[in-house]
């Protein structure tokens, strides 16, 4: 009897063996919960997936925290819908997670594109399941330059991301990461072909149509009202020398309208600090779980 109950019984929080959900509208998500503790939740970056969070997951669940990042809707190993691929979506498939899970007091913490996505969450869904947020690179407010929003980039950058994701995106991933998003094209800049590679990867995993609509979502979605309504502790951290997502129009304006923010500038990171600093990140991370 005491075997046949091992066998059936259910596993403890942060080793469940599901490792996917379905949302309400028939997107199959794909998820991994790691270790056990004051849940810790990862939103990554466009176009990659959870993986892109392995440094400061492991890290985290090593320090007695329970860690849990999703592949967002198109991306990763979740599935590839035609439509949907914008940030409510994202939000509302993030809150169905966190019920699924039933997650309470979480630590919210995304990534460029990710950013949006928590913020985007908090702005419909409110702070029910989370205690404190991070934004890292992060989107938010906007990336667009408007006549409201001088400090943002020209659409025309994002046409051409746009157009070259339709010629090649293969090259175009290969390109991004071996430049801009590490810093790589910096002069004195030592490229790591591994990181290159891993970030082609992971881009190529998602697919081509959501990645695609993505850019639209991580571009022209105003994350302004979302931000006001931040009630709990922020933690931003964004380096000065983003090439991808600017500091000014972005880390520091974020800041400025979240009341309970706390703003970290890392002198001379590029936008994909979480791998170039991880050890930085990580350290930060866990004090601000902790504060």
């Amino acid at each position: 009897m005491a075997a046949a109950a091992t066998c059936t019984s259910q596993p403890p929080h942060g080793d469940s063996p599901m490792s996917t959900f379905t949302t309400s509208d028939g997107v199959e998500i794909y998820y991994k919960d790691w270790g056990q503790g004051q849940p810790i939740v990862f939103c990554h970056g466009w176009p990659l997936n959870s993986d892109s969070w392995e440094s400061q997951m492991i890290f985290l669940a090593s320090q007695g925290y329970r860690c849990i990042a999703h592949d967002r809707r198109g991306h990763g190993r979740s599935s590839q819908p035609w439509s949907g691929n914008d940030m409510d979506h994202y939000a509302d498939d993030l809150a169905q997670l966190l019920d699924k899970l039933d997650i309470k007091d979480a630590v919210l913490f995304g990534f460029s594109t990710g950013g949006g996505e928590v913020a985007r969450y908090i702005g419909r869904h409110g702070t029910r399941r989370v205690a404190k947020a991070g934004l890292i690179s992060a989107v938010p407010p906007l990336m667009l330059q408007t006549d409201a929003n001088p400090g943002g980039l020209p659409i025309s950058v994002f046409d051409g991301i746009r157009a070259c994701a339709l010629a090649n995106r293969a090259e175009l991933y290969r390109d991004i990461a071996g430049g801009p998003f590490y810093g790589f094209n910096r002069p004195g800049a030592t490229r790591s072909e591994g990181l290159v590679q891993a970030w082609w990867m992971q881009g190529m995993m998602g697919g081509h149509k959501n990645t695609y609509d993505s850019i639209k979502a991580f571009s022209e979605t105003d994350f302004t009202g979302d931000l006001k309504k931040f009630s709990i502790p922020t933690l931003i951290i964004h380096g000065d020398d983003d090439q991808v997502v600017p500091i000014e129009a972005a880390g520091k304006a974020a800041a400025r309208l979240i009341k309970h923010a706390t703003l970290l500038v890392y002198p001379g990171a590029p936008h994909g600090l979480a791998d170039t600093h991880k050890d930085k990140v990580n350290a930060d991370l866990l004090a601000f779980i902790k504060s």
